[in-house]
C-alpha cells in the first residue's frame, strides 16, 4: 500500500492553529505518510509535527464553508484546525483516519525514521538478559539461565533467556510450562541480595476444577526456599474472581499441595475496568466548568487513584515479605503480563537503590515490562479519546509510570531520574519514533526484525545532550529499603500528566529553573570552600614547620 492513495489533498493553504497554550497561528497544512504539520514559515514560530500514530480520534464541525478539525491526542493534548473549504475539510479529516489507524505494524513510523543524531550506543544491547543474570550470579550461585524458550517454542511472551533455579532442569521447565497459563512458568524476577530472598512471577497454575496439579511446578516453587522458610504467593485477583477462573480451566495453587506456601489475594483491576477510569479521569480534567464538589466528586468517580492505591498496596506487601519477613514471593494473576508486571516493577524500586536511577530503572522497564511480555501493541493502541473501544486497551503501564511518580514526590532526592523522564516513557508508549515499545513480546519483536530495521528508544535517551533533561538535580544516592505511604492523603492527581494542557506550568518551570541554579552555585560554594580548606591546611603545615626547631 503507498500512503499517497490514504493522503486525498496533501496541502491546504490559510489553515488556521489552535493548541494550548499558544496564540492561533495561521499556515499550510501538509500531510504526510507519518505526520500532519502546520508551518506558518514565520520566525520565531513553533512548527506543529503531530505523528499520526499519536492522534486518538479526531471530530469535526461545518460553519458554512469553514471547517474544522478538533484532534484528540493519545498524551490526551486537544489540538484544532480551522480549514477553508469543506471538501479539503473532510478530505484532510477522512486521510487523517486512515493513517491514524494503519493496520500493519511496517507501516508505522519507527520503520522509516532516520536519526538525525549520533548513535553513541545500541540501545538493543542495552540490557540483556545475561547481563542482568551476572549481577546476580556474584550473590549467588542457587540460579541459572535457561535458554529452554529459544525459538519462543515453550512460552510465545517469555524471552529466549530466562533465570530458573539451578536445581531444575530444562525438562522439568517445559512440563511446568504446560502448567502455567500461556505457558508463563515460574522465572526469577528479582534476587535481595541482603538476604538472599526472592520475587518470582509466573502465568496461573492451570488446576481446573478437578484440582490438576504438577510436582515439577511444586519442585520448582519450593527449590526458591531456604530450609525451615515459608513463602508467600501473592494473587492479584480476588478469591472470588480465581475460583472462577477454575470453570476455564485456570485456578491457584492448592494449600495441600503447595504446604510451605501462605496464598494471598490482592485485587487489582485490569482491562475494560482501567480504561473506563482513564476516560472518566480525562474528562473530569479537559471540563473547565467544574465547582468544587463536581470536580472532587467526579475525581472520585473515575476511581483512578483508587487503583493506584490498590497497586502500591500490593507492592509495599510484597516488599514487606522480602525485607521484614524475609520470605521469598511468587506473583501472578491470570496472564502475568500486567498487574503481575506493575507488582514486581514496584516492589524493585521500594527495594532495589539500583532501580532508582536511570539506567537501573531502563533495565527494569526492559526486563520486568518488555522482555516479560506486556503486550505494549494491544495496551497502548487507544487512550481516552478513542471512542470504538476494542478489548485489549488498558492503561496498565501509565499506572506504573503514576505509580512510580507518587514515590518519587515522596522521596524527592532518591531519584535519579525527574518526572520528565516518566512523562517522555508515556507518550513513546503510545507513540514514537522508536521501535522500542511495538510488539507485545519479543517473539513479535523478533518476527519484525525491530534490532535491525528500527532505532531503539535508549539510544537516543542515554546521549548525554538527552540526559540532562531527564536527571533529577536533588539526586543523592540513598542505598536504603524506601517505604512509600499508601494513605488517601498521601496519593496526589499527576498534574504533570493529566493538567499539562489546562493549566500552563511556566511558574512551576520557573521555579524548577530557580532551584537548579540554587544547587549549581551551592555546589560552586562548597568546590571554593572545599579548596580554600585545603589552602588553609597547607598554611598550617607551613607554620607547624618554621616553629619546628
Amino acid at each position: 500500500m503507498e500512503f499517497a492513495e490514504l493522503i486525498k489533498t496533501p496541502r491546504v493553504d490559510n489553515v488556521v492553529l489552535h493548541r494550548p497554550f499558544y496564540p492561533a497561528v495561521e499556515g499550510t497544512l501538509c500531510l504526510t505518510g507519518h505526520h500532519l504539520i502546520l508551518s506558518s514559515r514565520q520566525d520565531n514560530t513553533e512548527e506543529l509535527w503531530l505523528l499520526h500514530s499519536n492522534i486518538d480520534a479526531i471530530d469535526k464541525r461545518f460553519v458554512g464553508s469553514l471547517g474544522t478539525i478538533i484532534i484528540k491526542c493519545k498524551d490526551f493534548r486537544i489540538i484544532q484546525l480551522d480549514i477553508p473549504g469543506m471538501e479539503e475539510c473532510l478530505n484532510i479529516a477522512s486521510s487523517i483516519e486512515a493513517l491514524s489507524t494503519l493496520d500493519s505494524v511496517t507501516l508505522m513510523y519507527p520503520f522509516f525514521y532516520r536519526p538525525m543524531f549520533e548513535v553513541m550506543e545500541d540501545g538493543w544491547h542495552s540490557f540483556l538478559p545475561e547481563q542482568e543474570f551476572e549481577l546476580y550470579s556474584s550473590a549467588t550461585s542457587e540460579w541459572r539461565l535457561s535458554y529452554v524458550n529459544k525459538e519462543f517454542a515453550v512460552c510465545p511472551s517469555y524471552p529466549p533467556t530466562v533465570i530458573v533455579p539451578k536445581s531444575i532442569d530444562d525438562e522439568a521447565l517445559r512440563k511446568v510450562a504446560a502448567f502455567r497459563h500461556g505457558g508463563r512458568f515460574p522465572v526469577l524476577s528479582y534476587y535481595h541480595k541482603k538476604n538472599g530472598m526472592v520475587i518470582m512471577r509466573s502465568g496461573q497454575p492451570l488446576t481446573g476444577t478437578n484440582g490438576r496439579r504438577c510436582k515439577e511446578d511444586e519442585k520448582l516453587i519450593n527449590a526458591t526456599l531456604r530450609a525451615g522458610k515459608r513463602g508467600y504467593l501473592i494473587d492479584t485477583r480476588s478469591l472470588n474472581v480465581a475460583q472462577q477462573a477454575r470453570a476455564k480451566g485456570g485456578g491457584f495453587e492448592q494449600e495441600a499441595h503447595y504446604p510451605q506456601w501462605r496464598r494471598i489475594h490482592k485485587s487489582i483491576e485490569r482491562y475494560h475496568v482501567l480504561q473506563e477510569s482513564l476516560i472518566k479521569l480525562v474528562e473530569a480534567c479537559n471540563e473547565q466548568t467544574h465547582n468544587m464538589d463536581r470536580w472532587l466528586g467526579r475525581l472520585e468517580a473515575s476511581n483512578w487513584l483508587t487503583h493506584i492505591k490498590e497497586i502500591l498496596t500490593t507492592a509495599c506487601l510484597a516488599a514487606q515479605c522480602i525485607d521484614r519477613e524475609g520470605a521469598s514471593v511468587l506473583i501472578h494473576g491470570t496472564e502475568g503480563t500486567d498487574s503481575t508486571l506493575q507488582v514486581t516493577s514496584l516492589a524493585q524500586i521500594i527495594l532495589e537503590p539500583r532501580s532508582r536511577t536511570i539506567r537501573g530503572f531502563e533495565a527494569l522497564i526492559e526486563r520486568e515490562w518488555l522482555q516479560a511480555g506486556h503486550p505494549f501493541q494491544q495496551r497502548c493502541a487507544q487512550s481516552a479519546y478513542c471512542s470504538s473501544k476494542q478489548k485489549w486497551e488498558a492503561p496498565v503501564f501509565l499506572l506504573f509510570l503514576d505509580c512510580v511518580w507518587q514515590i518519587l514526590r515522596q522521596f524527592p532526592c532518591s531519584f535519579e531520574f525527574n518526572e520528565h523522564f516518566l512523562i517522555m516513557l508515556f507518550e513513546h508508549a503510545y507513540a514514537s519514533q522508536f521501535g522500542t515499545f511495538l510488539g507485545n513480546n519479543e517473539s513479535e519483536r523478533c518476527k519484525l526484525k525491530l534490532q535491525q530495521k528500527t532505532m531503539s528508544l535508549w539510544s537516543w535517551v542515554n546521549r548525554p545532550s538527552e540526559l540532562s533533561k531527564f536527571t533529577n538535580p536533588l539526586f543523592e544516592a540513598n542505598n536504603l529499603v524506601i517505604w512509600p505511604s499508601v494513605a488517601p492523603q498521601s496519593l496526589q492527581l499527576w498534574e504533570g500528566i493529566f493538567l499539562r494542557w489546562s493549566r500552563s506550568s511556566k511558574y512551576l518551570d520557573e521555579a524548577y529553573e530557580e532551584m537548579v541554579n540554587i544547587i549549581e552555585y551551592n555546589k560552586e560554594l562548597q568546590a571554593k570552600v572545599n579548596i580554600l580548606r585545603r589552602q588553609l591546611a597547607e598554611l598550617e603545615t607551613e607554620d607547624g614547620l618554621r616553629e619546628s626547631p
